[in-house]
């Protein structure tokens, strides 16, 4: 399940680039609260021979979910019932050694609830190297490549860490995503 998504990443360099004060700092790590976000909606209809349902935000807007076949207590599920969906990513940015070798590995993992409601959590990690590539001084930018074609450009507040950066530095970041889905009970 793939949940990562831009703005974190935004976020994790804009920070990374706040680490660095000086070429003492190698191997330091630092971690980047992103984003977190909490969803309910009310469930309003079920259609069991499609594992649909339509459910409804607190803002009055409706929504149809189709539940893939991993969804196993899908026919538990009730109309009234609140679903909760709550999303949160953080980041984590260190300074590679220049004789670290360069990772990018990526691990998920899913737990389904094994309580009286429906539940399960979702989560992925992914820790890749990324290299600054180039610096522009009058934008104070720097930009970093990484695998897979990744690449991304980012200001850098600070002047003086700015120019303590230098093209070739590496980075490990590591960005950590979360789903949590919860089902309450409708009231009886």
């Amino acid at each position: 399940m793939k949940i990562f998504n831009t703005v974190a990443r935004a976020g994790a360099l804009a920070a990374a680039v706040l680490l660095f004060s000086g070429s003492g700092v190698s191997g330091q790590s630092k971690t980047f609260q992103g984003e977190s976000v909490t969803l309910t909606a009310t469930i309003v209809a079920i259609e069991q021979s499609t594992r649909t349902l339509t459910v409804k935000n607190d803002k009055g807007t409706y929504e149809t979910i189709q539940a893939p076949p991993e969804v196993k207590r899908f026919s538990e599920l009730k109309v009234g019932d609140k679903i909760t969906a709550r999303y949160y990513d953080n980041v984590v940015v260190r300074l590679k050694k220049p004789d670290e070798p360069a990772v990018d590995v990526e691990k998920g993992a899913l737990t389904r609830g094994d309580g009286k409601s429906p539940a399960t959590t979702a989560a992925i990690q992914r820790t890749m190297t990324v290299t600054i590539t180039a610096k522009d001084p009058a934008a104070r930018a720097v930009t970093v490549n990484g695998p897979n074609g990744y690449a991304y450009s980012r200001k850098v507040a600070d002047k003086k860490i700015f120019e303590s950066l230098k093209v070739g530095d590496r980075l490990d970041m590591t960005w950590t995503d979360a789903l949590l889905i919860s089902v309450d009970p409708a009231s009886k």
